[in-house]
């Protein structure tokens, strides 16, 4: 059994796929299903994990996720709009087996090998929305012609693939759960002093068996992914917080030396705390 495996609704003469997921949160336990999945956000902000990596959300985000990859999105449940998310849903053989293979579909192929890292488009995102927001009220036939229009822009498109590493090795149930759970712990209580006893004992193990078992399923420490989570809402700050201090955004975000907090920031991110604030600002 595969970690969470989820089943899109659909009927066995359905291709394609359209979802709308409104509301305070999305699906948000750690999952994995057949089919490739191209998200947009209408509304809400939050974070999401694929593989070894968490990244934020933002309304206009395209995010595209690769058949079977393990991802996670979690909404910002602070904000007082619900989130809102339209979502495609096709497989490799959807349109015929070689489909994607074609020669003229040379740049899809490489978009969606690099899909199975998850994939955050950098631009035409203000183009793609509209098609998203449309292709709800159309027919079939329509549906089609809107989702091979949004192909072609995406797969012109500046993008980044968000994972570096992913686990091949499939997930039990069981597994699922304790990752999910795991995951959850870390960006509900980021801002706090984590040891790592109290996170074995969410995983159910023991501390030196939790992150020999965390260390194979993302190929980093418990603690290198525990500060890029940190490192990730500190950049959701330094972006839509003005007013507040580098210090006061490193208290904020988990980390108790301002020190400590700018030297992993620029490991991470390959700038300073005050660099990354003068680009956005």
């Amino acid at each position: 059994m595969k970690v969470l495996p989820f089943k899109i609704p659909k009927t066995e003469d359905d291709i394609l796929i359209v979802q709308e997921d409104v509301g305070q949160t999305f699906y948000e336990q750690l999952h994995q299903h057949e089919e490739i999945q191209l998200s947009c956000i209408i509304s809400g902000k939050g974070t999401f994990i694929v593989g070894d990596t968490i990244r934020d959300f933002q309304p206009k985000d395209v995010l595209l996720f690769g058949s079977t990859i393990p991802h996670v999105l979690k909404c910002d449940t602070s904000l007082d709009e619900d989130s809102y998310m339209i979502s495609l849903f096709f497989t490799h053989h959807s349109f015929g087996e070689r489909f994607f293979a074609l020669p003229k579909l040379q740049k899809l192929q490489q978009l969606l090998y690099d899909a199975d890292f998850g994939v955050k488009f950098l631009e035409n995102q203000s183009l793609v929305k509209p098609l998203f927001e449309r292709i709800l009220h159309e027919n079939s036939l329509q549906q089609f012609a809107t989702f091979f229009e949004i192909l072609s822009l995406i797969a012109a498109s500046k993008y980044e693939t968000v994972a570096s590493f992913l686990n091949t090795k499939n997930y039990t149930d069981d597994e699922g759960k304790r990752m999910s759970a795991v995951f959850e712990f870390v960006m509900n209580h980021f801002e706090q002093k984590i040891v790592l006893e109290d996170v074995a004992t969410i995983a159910n193990m023991t501390p030196n068996a939790f992150c020999k078992y965390f260390k194979q399923r993302t190929n980093k420490t418990f603690f290198k992914f525990l500060t890029e989570v940190r490192i990730e809402n500190a950049c959701k700050f330094l972006t839509n917080s003005k007013q507040f201090s580098i210090s006061d955004i490193a208290y904020s975000c988990g980390f108790f030396n301002v020190s400590n907090f700018n030297r992993k920031f620029k490991e991470i991110k390959g700038v300073t705390p005050t660099e990354f604030r003068k680009k956005v600002f």
